[in-house]
């Protein structure tokens, strides 16, 4: 909760899948699991990440001054908190449907093979992506009891959101992550960063303006689009020099973009 920036971009996809599959308002109960849900997910997600990299933030400016590479608790306990915070995820998810329970074991899954993606490809953030976006399915299984093609190509469009901010969140660690042997999408795609993460966030745009026809949205959910662009050119002015502090504040920036389409399809929604 001291840095909540990770939860709000978990909880936005979350929201944006359960308003539409509910047409409006979904069931307070299946709002109020998902929201707990939320937060004790990418709390495990964090310990996790942090379990797997122990050895290596002690490496990286941003990173060193972490619980474990800086000695303040044990691996063991680190662990413990995990199986508690998972557990206590998995408690909520019973409460729900048996299709919901079922894409739970999914979730788990991408959420504890992710932190050891960076080792293996150049691409964790697409995992990050699945990841994160795994909740929108779920959504729509608790919600309206079935998985409808607007569920994935809403998952497409948080993969492809997830990984625009998280190539600029990747930009801040870039050199460290050379030094010590880390990869990411920001060394994949190197001086063509800012290029890759404009198509990026072009396909987020088009993806998100298609789901709007197949749902027929209202056309104010369109200015609620053309805002979130905005924030994407503004994203690409903030990281223009590829500072350090900059790409942060560009990546933090999403939180707002995330907002701004939960907003749009909830005017969508009630006015269409």
């Amino acid at each position: 909760m001291d840095r909540p920036i990770g939860s709000f971009l978990l909880l936005w996809p979350t929201m944006w899948a359960l308003f539409l599959a509910a047409d409006g308002m979904p069931d307070l109960k299946v709002l109020v699991v998902f929201i707990f849900g939320v937060v004790m997910m990418r709390a495990a997600g964090c310990v996790i990440n942090d379990l797997a990299d122990r050895n290596l933030d002690g490496h990286v400016k941003r990173t060193k001054t972490r619980p474990l590479p800086s000695g303040l608790i044990t691996p063991k306990e680190a662990l413990a908190l995990f199986i508690f915070l998972v557990l206590g995820a998995f408690i909520l998810v019973l409460t729900l449907d048996a299709l919901t329970i079922q894409l739970s074991v999914v979730a788990l899954l991408l959420a504890s093979v992710y932190p050891f993606m960076k080792r293996f490809t150049h691409m964790p953030q697409l995992v990050l992506g699945m990841s994160f976006g795994w909740a929108i399915p779920m959504g729509f299984a608790a919600q309206a009891g079935e998985l409808p093609p607007v569920a994935w190509m809403l998952f497409l469009a948080n993969v492809l959101w997830t990984l625009t901010y998280d190539t600029l969140y990747a930009m801040v660690d870039r050199d460290d992550d050379i030094k010590i042997g880390i990869k990411s999408s920001a060394i994949l795609f190197g001086k063509y960063d800012k290029v890759a993460i404009g198509v990026l966030q072009l396909l987020t745009v088009l993806v998100l303006v298609f789901i709007g026809h197949l749902m027929q949205l209202s056309t104010l959910y369109y200015s609620f689009l053309l805002a979130t662009s905005v924030l994407f050119v503004y994203q690409q002015w903030l990281a223009r020099d590829r500072d350090r502090d900059a790409c942060l504040k560009a990546f933090l920036n999403n939180n707002y973009v995330g907002i701004l389409v939960f907003t749009g399809i909830v005017v969508g929604v009630l006015i269409k």
